[in-house]
């Protein structure tokens, strides 16, 4: 049976709700975590895990690695096939989320975190003046009350509903797990294929997890025919039609308007449920992994906030970090996605051929610089003026 009554509940135990339960936990919180599944559970994702993903894990962290990635295959709808390798290898740390999300919200348990699966939350309530606690309904009828409220519960999050959170971009992505025999591979191992689609905005990919491939494309909502023609023929163009998939799946991901709110009260809101992702690789488990230790922090001192004064201050520092750490990225993320979908093979033939252009992609990959501080560069506003 749950306890009713908590400093801070998260609701979501993906990278964002384990790592807020997590941090506000190590901040003395108490902390119970709210998870609508029974982990570890499918998740869909190509679960690559870029340099600030894997610097923001728990100190002492092994990531359950399936494949680490030396070398990136790029096309443009197919063809131009090109393959560029760095020589430090560590581009990218493939996982399968279940695993990883299961990993994380152990490492929350072992800081304190009292997780509870197979618990679904249909709505939530608190005082105006922030003076009480907020109380979530549970699915089974029962009532549980949190001096701070995380909702980290995906891009179709009921608690980011209720906060008020905006989209400016929502796209349909469609995956599938594809096992293929060992000389199969043996052909992918090592290398990430990403390939410029037909779509604008689009792109398809190809992770190798060992003995299994995740291959998927992502695109703009509202063409949802011909992104599900770009998928079966981009399967098709990499001879994998022929292998059964073991699951295929589709999701919407969900990035936030400037001036989205990030907290109602007591509840704030992290990871997808804030709508916070890369627009132009609509990568996320970065920006969940950062997010939600903001959000602990933030909860943690909201658990300790007395009146609407406080309240207002600790969610107020929440939404000025988001917005300094992971805004500033959202915003040249959509530079790029608009310069992206005018010139998609100016992208192609910049980072396959410009060792400048390569070399700014694999810094990002390592986590040493962000899309943000590239563009800061003169020379990358004057190659997007140009594109534009």
């Amino acid at each position: 049976m749950i306890e009713t009554s908590w400093d801070v509940a998260v609701v979501g135990a993906g990278p964002a709700g384990a790592t807020a339960a997590r941090v506000a936990a190590e901040g003395g919180a108490r902390v119970a975590l709210l998870e609508k599944a029974a982990l570890p559970r499918y998740k869909t994702c190509g679960g690559g895990l870029i340099g600030l993903s894997r610097q923001a894990l728990p100190p002492g962290f092994e990531p359950p690695v399936r494949q680490r990635i030396d070398a990136i295959s790029f096309t443009h709808r197919g063809r131009r096939a090109r393959t560029r390798r760095d020589r430090e290898g560590g581009l990218l740390t493939l996982v399968n989320r279940a695993d990883f999300d299961h990993a994380l919200a152990k490492a929350a348990v072992e800081a304190g975190v009292r997780l509870h699966e197979g618990v679904t939350v249909t709505g939530v309530e608190q005082q105006p003046d922030g003076e009480g606690p907020a109380v979530l309904t549970l699915a089974d009828g029962s009532r549980l009350a949190a001096r701070a409220v995380v909702g980290a519960d995906g891009s179709a999050s009921r608690l980011g509903r209720y906060v008020g959170v905006t989209c400016r971009q929502v796209d349909l992505g469609l995956e599938a797990e594809i096992p293929v025999p060992p000389d199969v591979a043996e052909h992918w191992a090592g290398r990430v294929l990403v390939d410029w689609g037909p779509l604008r905005g689009s792109y398809g990919w190809v992770f190798p997890k060992g003995d299994t491939l995740t291959v998927g494309v992502i695109a703009a909502r509202g063409g949802g025919e011909a992104t599900r023609a770009y998928y079966r023929e981009f399967i098709e163009q990499l001879g994998l039609a022929g292998f059964p998939a073991a699951t295929e799946s589709g999701h919407l991901t969900r990035c936030r308007t400037a001036d989205s709110p990030l907290s109602r009260g007591r509840v704030v809101v992290a990871g997808d449920a804030a709508g916070l992702l890369e627009p132009w690789t609509r990568e996320g488990i970065s920006f969940a992994l950062r997010s939600g230790r903001l959000a602990g922090e933030a909860a943690a001192r909201l658990a300790g906030s007395p009146d609407t004064a406080a309240v207002s201050a600790a969610t107020d520092e929440y939404r000025e970090r988001v917005e300094e750490l992971l805004g500033v990225e959202m915003d040249a993320g959509l530079q790029l996605l608009t310069a992206f979908e005018r010139r998609p093979g100016f992208f192609h033939a910049a980072v396959t051929t410009l060792p400048i252009a390569w070399r700014a992609f694999t810094e990002v990959c390592h986590g040493r610089a962000t899309f943000a501080e590239l563009l800061r560069s003169r020379a990358a506003q004057a190659s997007l003026r140009v594109i534009s």
